[in-house]
């Protein structure tokens, strides 16, 4: 649906063959290799080279994550218009993906769809085991302290958020009555599966395990996704279980392709174009701001999170290296970056604007200003604590 809204709304498109982005990714590449004056063999080589980067670590984190968005599904996990929208960054993030987590949970408040949306932006950004998780997977890092930093910046861009979907959510006009009181039994029986996975991982950071293997990889966060998604599993029917376990692997066949396609594509790229080399002397502050930069910048032209996560990866490690600064700050610039914009490009502003009361109200180019004003405005305020964590540890 997205896909043809998009070719419906812009007439250049039908210029270009109607290919997924991966395809075009494909042909960008190799025509690179071969613009960089490669032999056969040094592309291929090259392209296993960039594919091969960290994709088994990206599956330990997509499978049961996806799994466990199955299980969500699944669950049918409703609530009042106050816990649903709190629910939207907890499952932005534990699915992964923001589109599904603001499909699962708008049709239960309709009143409030704007808000879930920049809250499950929010949480797919910024919350464990989503955004940054898979950066810094792609990037090497292994610390805790990113946890810290994920919570302290999180609450204000999350804050932020709502408060710019509020100004808008008033002027739509709602006719469907909330339901304070419409709260699903054994609601919390529910969340056991994201409770299980929050305190694993806060057992991880708390105590050392590394005595005992088995306790080790449980409070990693990677052996905690899997804990969890076999608790999820072990709630819905017996029946349902083998069809939530087969979505969780689809959907990260799919993605692990669009994350290797990203990742030999920007090795590719920063080989002909040393984007790095533009921020590799910057320190401080300024290499934080280029981080930022190169990721708004490529999620601007792609679209998709996903990818932009996959391709900024290889382009900052150098620039982190090089400038010295904490490659948990690192992370959370890259992941801020990735807020700009929620434009046409990106199908979850399709699946936002899919909404009769937002059409109705307003035209499309205010949809845009909405949208992507209000998720530029959650990246610069996160940008902002962002830089006072620095100013305060410099």
């Amino acid at each position: 649906m997205a896909q043809s809204s998009l070719r419906k709304h812009n007439n250049w498109r039908i210029y270009l063959p109607d290919f997924p982005l991966v395809i075009w990714m494909l042909f960008i590449t190799i025509l690179i290799g071969i613009l960089l004056g490669l032999s056969s063999p040094e592309i291929i080589r090259k392209f296993n080279q960039g594919w091969g980067s960290a994709v088994g670590e990206f599956a330990l984190i997509l499978m049961p994550s996806f799994t466990l968005a199955a299980v969500i599904e699944k669950l049918h996990i409703k609530g009042s218009k106050p816990i649903t929208v709190s629910l939207s960054p907890v499952l932005g993030a534990a699915m992964v993906c923001p589109d599904t987590a603001y499909a699962s949970l708008a049709p239960i408040v309709k009143q409030a769809r704007l808000s879930i949306a920049f809250g499950a932006y929010s949480g797919f950004k910024l919350l464990f085991p989503a955004g940054p998780l898979i950066v810094a997977t792609s990037l090497g890092v292994q610390s805790n302290q990113i946890l810290f930093y994920c919570a302290v910046i999180f609450l204000p861009v999350w804050v932020t958020g709502l408060l710019w979907a509020r100004i808008f959510e008033q002027r739509m006009d709602v006719t469907t009555p909330i339901s304070e009181k419409a709260i699903t039994d054994h609601l919390f029986v529910k969340l056991a599966p994201f409770i299980c996975l929050i305190t694993l991982i806060a057992l991880g950071i708390l105590i050392d395990f590394s005595f005992n293997i088995w306790l080790a990889l449980a409070t990693n966060p990677k052996g905690a996704l899997f804990i969890s998604a076999a608790l999820g599993l072990a709630m819905v029917n017996r029946t349902d279980r083998r069809a939530c376990i087969e979505t969780g692997i689809r959907r990260t066949g799919y993605l692990l392709v669009v994350i290797g396609m990203a990742s030999a594509f920007s090795l590719f790229l920063t080989e002909a174009v040393p984007i790095q080399q533009l921020f590799v002397s910057a320190n401080g502050m300024l290499a934080l701001l280029g981080l930022f930069m190169i990721s708004a910048f490529v999620k601007l032209l792609q679209g998709s999170s996903m990818a932009t996560f996959a391709t900024v990866g290889p382009i900052a490690a150098p620039i982190v290296v090089a400038s010295g600064i904490a490659p948990e700050l690192a992370v959370i610039a890259i992941c801020l970056g990735s807020f700009i914009a929620i434009l046409p490009n990106d199908s979850f502003y399709w699946l936002i604007r899919d909404n009769k009361q937002l059409t109705q109200r307003y035209s499309d180019l205010n949809i845009m200003a909405i949208l992507g004003g209000g998720a530029t405005m959650q990246a610069v305020a996160g940008f902002l604590v962002l830089w006072g964590l620095y100013l305060v540890g410099a």
